[in-house]
């Protein structure tokens, strides 16, 4: 054992680590099937506000609705009496006691928004030539636009309005405007908003029931999570961003270790550990005996199949591999679950996400990682803060799922399956999940905020992403079309992805004094 230090890479001596020292210079990194990685030049490192694809075009900014409401929500402070909204300059709301806004006008589910400007326009040109044809025409998409989008604003004004009073527990008044906005808004609309409104109500209204009849959490189906994970992981770069630059601060961590056990806080289906397999089981000094411990809330025979699966991948490439479940959260268990073993260099991989309470509580699993000191820790943060009050997770949430939702919709037609599986079977959940079951009052506990700062305050330290971990997560966007608006940033030793400047993910790596 040994304090903060890692192997030189030239010989067998110890180093001593300076705190927010890297990782010992590793020439190894993780490889793109059908890609040449040679290709990618060093990334170098850029400022935590500049945006380091260069060449993104931003054809596209934010919608009009998600900024006008959520600015609002971050200057206004939460009301202590019953408060409504009302316009100011018809378009952004504001808080007031004394004037109601004025509600969208309802639509039969067979009439699309601006349909009126449609009709206006095929009956006018019939009367006109080609050319006036061609005018009235891109008159009426350009009015058919601009009737989306006031409509999304009063949608989206009236979901703050509702958010308002639950946060003053008006109950009644609640219930009665999440029946019109479950009238007006529907998941499968043709404008983001409409469907981030329409998931978002819903969530709000199982929040209200709660209250009625006390709190329900809903059964989790982790086989269909997993597949919809799968599907997301097909459609966005999200999941691969935080896969493969996990894996290359693994990899630099196991730098000529022979001995290594890594922990998975939620393996899931494990689908990105075959690529860290693969390289290292090509190591130039020799592949190493690879141990894995695998946790979840899922059953045991899930975390069996998932540890066949990885055990076969292993044995095909020649590498020797142990693999234990454990169906337990990691704020369960004591620390001599795990079985750490003399001389293994220990590695724990946390990709976050609010599908359900994957760890149990904060502090336990924060007095676990600091008696395992794991040599690294990949933490993988959604930019959301899920502590506070309920106005504050309106506003973070609200924010946050927009932007996802917003670039989904950038390249994904309305109708599109697995856009729809991943908005349903995943962000709804992670809605529903932050709106109508978190929160202190409901869980008796309140959670960390942001992990990155409470790992800093109980004594780990920051390693900071390598060229490699840049090289990988370029490698990554470079499978979107840049004008997709996805940004990569590094700042802070973190590298954070996100869509039009909007961070959404991030990935850091920190290491224990006491590291073994």
């Amino acid at each position: 054992m040994f304090r903060g230090g890692y192997d030189s890479v030239h010989n067998s001596t110890i180093d001593i680590m300076q705190p927010h020292e890297q990782w010992n210079n590793c020439t190894n990194s993780l490889a793109f099937p059908g890609v040449n990685n040679n290709s990618v030049p060093n990334s170098k490192p850029i400022n935590d506000n500049q945006c380091m694809i260069n060449n993104l075009e931003r054809n596209q900014e934010h919608p009009r609705w998600m900024e006008h409401v959520t600015r609002q929500l971050v200057n206004e402070d939460p009301p202590e009496t019953d408060t409504t909204l009302v316009y100011e300059n018809n378009n952004v709301p504001a808080i007031s006691g004394e004037v109601r806004p004025r509600k969208c006008a309802r639509r039969s589910p067979n009439e699309s928004p601006g349909q009126q400007q449609l009709q206006w326009s095929t009956t006018t040109s019939a009367e006109v030539g080609d050319d006036q044809t061609i005018d009235h025409t891109k008159g009426s998409i350009n009015a058919r636009e601009v009737d989306i989008e006031q409509s999304s604003l009063d949608l989206m004004t009236m979901l703050l309005e509702c958010a308002v009073a639950i946060s003053v527990d008006n109950i009644d008044e609640a219930h009665r405007m999440l029946l019109e906005l479950t009238q007006m808004a529907t998941p499968y609309g043709p404008s983001c908003a409409e469907r981030v409104v329409a998931y978002f109500a819903k969530a709000m209204a199982s929040r209200v029931v709660n209250s009625w009849l006390g709190i329900c959490s809903p059964l989790i189906n982790h086989k269909s999570i997993h597949g919809s994970f799968q599907v997301f992981n097909n459609i966005s770069p999200f999941i691969k961003f935080a896969h493969f630059t996990s894996n290359q601060s693994i990899l630099e961590a196991f730098h000529r270790r022979d001995k290594v056990h890594i922990v998975d806080l939620d393996i899931m289906q494990g689908l990105q550990w075959p690529a860290l397999f693969h390289i290292l089981a090509t190591r130039m000094e020799g592949p190493p005996h690879v141990r894995m411990t695998g946790l979840g809330t899922t059953s045991m025979e899930l975390l069996i199949e998932t540890g066949k699966n990885l055990s076969n991948f292993a044995k095909r490439l020649g590498m020797s591999f142990e693999f234990h479940p454990i169906p337990r959260k990691f704020g369960d268990i004591d620390v001599s679950a795990l079985q750490i073993r003399r001389g293994e260099a220990i590695a724990v991989h946390w990709l976050q996400h609010s599908l359900y309470d994957a760890t149990g509580p904060d502090w336990k699993t924060m007095r676990n990682l600091q008696e395992l000191s794991p040599r690294v820790i990949t933490l993988v943060e959604q930019e959301i803060a899920l502590g506070g009050s309920f106005l504050d997770r309106f506003v973070g949430s609200l924010h946050y799922y927009s932007t996802i939702f917003d670039s989904l919709g950038a390249y994904l037609q309305s109708e599109d399956s697995s856009r729809h599986i991943v908005e349903h079977a995943l962000l709804h959940r992670e809605i529903n999940n932050i709106l109508a079951i978190g929160g202190p009052a409901r869980s008796g506990e309140d959670k960390f905020r942001h992990w990155r700062s409470e790992l800093l305050k109980n004594g780990f330290m920051q390693v900071p992403v390598s060229t490699n971990c840049m090289a990988q997560a370029q490698l990554i966007l470079n499978m979107f079309p840049p004008s997709h608006g996805y940004s990569l940033v590094q700042g802070d030793g973190t590298l954070r992805l996100g869509w039009k400047d909007t961070s959404l993910h991030s990935v850091s790596a920190w290491t224990s004094p006491a590291s073994r």
